[in-house]
């Protein structure tokens, strides 16, 4: 039986990783103070986690495809061992991306693990984690002629597929692109789109695009061969405030980090160690406000 493999933008970080609706977390509902949300999970002996369940190799579910059962991925597992190693039990809420940042506001989850990238911007309205994943943006093109993309400055009025909000729309858009979104669908929906010509492009997190194209070996696309841009840090998203959990979620991280589970899970998951940082020369974009 085949495998389900869906792969949400950022999503984008649906596909498009790394994303979110800024529009509705300027505000939280109350404010964290350092030791409360801590105090709080550690009397329920429970933490909640948003995630998508359809990020091929960050949060998806693994089963026959008539019979999905098992939410795993590259986050999904580091957050169980983080509550593990924290005593705790750990449950994980379904959502799509653009609600995600906004329920950790209200409290009703209390983090946030779905490949979510550290920006500037987010850090002044959530705290963030060490990261546990490095990576870098690239684009889903087709084969034959690139979408006619070769430089970045080439996205100008080509047809993008993404999240609304995701940082990889802003980048698309950025250089001129026009965005045409989609809800928290599967990644076949976007790559079918790039392969027959209804949208040129995917700009999406390297490893989430390479799972995705992998899983449509039908499909005429392919991953840039030249482009790689955007340096990018992943990392638990907690409530702003929220000292003492963040505290102890990074010292859990890096008991993982230093006793090798980061890099074991990732490469199980990516079949490369995404938990460090790429050797490879990544294009830096200027003029974002991530």
């Amino acid at each position: 039986m085949k495998k389900i493999w869906i792969w949400s933008v950022v999503t984008l970080a649906v596909l498009l990783t790394a994303c979110g609706d800024e529009s509705d977390q300027s505000q939280t509902s109350e404010e964290t103070t350092s030791g409360d949300k801590w105090a709080e999970i550690e009397e329920s002996g429970e933490i909640v986690a948003g995630t998508s369940g359809t990020l091929v190799a960050a949060s998806y579910y693994e089963g026959e495809e008539e019979n999905p059962d098992q939410l795993t991925g590259y986050d999904v597992e580091v957050m169980r061992e983080i509550a593990d190693r924290l005593g705790l039990d750990v449950s994980f809420e379904i959502m799509g991306i653009d609600s995600m940042l906004p329920a950790v506001n209200s409290g009703r989850i209390d983090v946030a693990v779905n490949d979510i990238e550290a920006t500037d911007k987010r850090k002044e309205k959530f705290n963030f984690s060490e990261p546990y994943k490095y990576s870098y943006s690239t684009m889903v093109v087709r084969k034959g002629d690139n979408s006619g993309i070769e430089t970045l400055e080439d996205l100008e009025g080509k047809i993008a597929g993404g999240g609304a909000t995701t940082i990889y729309s802003q980048i698309a858009e950025h250089y001129g692109a026009e965005i045409k979104t989609y809800g928290n669908a599967p990644n076949e929906a976007y790559l079918r789109d790039v392969d027959n010509g209804r949208t040129d492009v995917i700009v999406n997190d390297y490893f989430l695009s390479k799972f995705g194209v992998a899983a449509f070996p039908d499909f005429d696309i392919h991953l840039h061969p030249d482009l790689k841009f955007h340096p990018t840090e992943q990392a638990v998203v907690l409530p702003k405030g929220a000292d003492v959990l963040t505290e102890k979620v990074n010292a859990t991280l890096a008991e993982m980090r230093e006793d090798g589970t980061l890099t074991e899970l990732a490469e199980k998951f990516y079949k490369e160690d995404a938990s460090q940082k790429p050797e490879d020369e990544i294009q830096e974009i200027e003029g974002l406000d991530l």
